[in-house]
C-alpha cells in the first residue's frame, strides 16, 4: 500500500508542477501581449495629451513624469492619474484648467532633466505635480538617482508636488523602491516640497491590488489603480488649491 500512496504523492507532485509551470507561460505569453498593445498606445496617449495641452484655461497644470503621466495601462488616456487629477481640480473649483503633460514613456530622472525640464522653463503653473523613479529601479544607481533628482527638484516650482516611487511589492526591486524612497524624501526635503506617500498607498492593496489594479504586462497600473494614485494626491493638491485661494 505505502508503494502506491509514495506513486499517487509523485504523480500529484509532478502533476502540480507542470500545472505551475504551465501557468508561468501562459503569464509570460500574456505580458509579451499586453507589453505590445501598451507600447502601441504610446504614440495615442501622447497625441491626447499634445490636443489636451492646445486647449485654453484660466489655469495651468503641469504634469511631470513617465509613462504613468502618460496614463499608459488605462482604458484611454483620461483615465490616468493626470487625467483623473485634472478633471478633480476642474470639478473642485469649478475653473477651467490647461493642462500640460510633458511626461515620456519610459522616462528615467536623467531623462526628465534632459528632455522635460527644457519644455517646462518657460511654464508658470498653479498645479505641478511630479512622478518619476519607477523606470530608475531595474538598474538602480543610488548616487546617480540623487543627483538627478536634485537637478529635477531645483528646476521646479516652489509649490510641486512631488510622489514618491510605488510599491513593487517583491523584492529585490522592493528594497530597491525603499532606498530610492529615502533618498527621494531627503531631498524634497531640501526644497520644503510636500511628498505624495504613493508607496505606502500602493502597498496597502496587498494581494487585491496586484490582482485588480494593474494592466496585463503586470507594470503599469489600470483604471483602478491609478484612481489610488489619483487618491494619493488629493490632499497635497487640496492644500495648494487653498494656498491658490480656490477653496476655503
Amino acid at each position: 500500500m505505502r508503494p502506491l500512496v509514495g506513486i499517487v504523492a509523485a504523480a500529484a507532485a509532478l502533476a502540480a508542477a507542470a500545472g505551475v509551470a504551465a501557468w508561468a507561460r501562459w503569464l509570460a505569453r500574456r505580458r509579451r501581449i499586453w507589453f505590445t498593445r501598451l507600447n502601441d498606445a504610446i504614440p495615442t496617449h501622447a497625441a491626447y495629451w499634445r490636443e489636451r495641452a492646445r486647449r485654453e484655461g484660466d489655469l495651468l497644470y503641469l504634469a511631470i513624469g513617465d509613462s504613468a503621466a502618460q496614463g499608459i495601462g488605462a482604458s484611454r488616456p483620461g483615465k490616468g492619474y493626470v487625467g483623473q487629477l485634472a478633471q478633480y481640480v476642474a470639478e473642485r473649483t469649478r475653473r477651467r484648467w490647461r493642462v500640460v503633460n510633458v511626461g515620456v514613456s519610459g522616462a528615467t530622472v536623467a531623462l526628465a532633466v534632459r528632455d522635460q525640464l527644457p519644455r517646462i522653463r518657460r511654464l508658470r503653473p498653479a498645479l505641478c505635480t511630479v512622478a518619476i523613479g519607477a523606470n530608475d529601479i531595474a538598474a538602480f544607481d543610488p548616487e546617480a538617482f540623487a543627483a538627478g533628482l536634485r537637478a529635477l527638484v531645483d528646476a521646479l516650482p516652489d509649490h510641486a508636488i512631488v510622489a514618491d516611487v510605488p510599491s513593487f511589492y517583491f523584492p529585490p526591486r522592493e528594497r530597491r523602491v525603499v532606498q530610492a524612497n529615502r533618498i527621494l524624501r531627503a531631498v524634497a526635503a531640501e526644497r520644503g516640497l510636500p511628498v505624495v506617500p504613493l508607496h505606502a498607498r500602493t502597498r496597502r492593496q496587498g494581494a487585491w491590488g496586484i490582482v485588480t489594479q494593474f494592466a496585463g504586462d503586470l507594470f503599469h497600473p489600470n483604471d483602478r489603480g491609478y484612481r489610488v494614485w489619483a487618491h494619493a494626491f488629493r490632499p497635497a493638491v487640496d492644500a495648494r488649491l487653498r494656498d491658490l485661494g480656490l477653496l476655503p
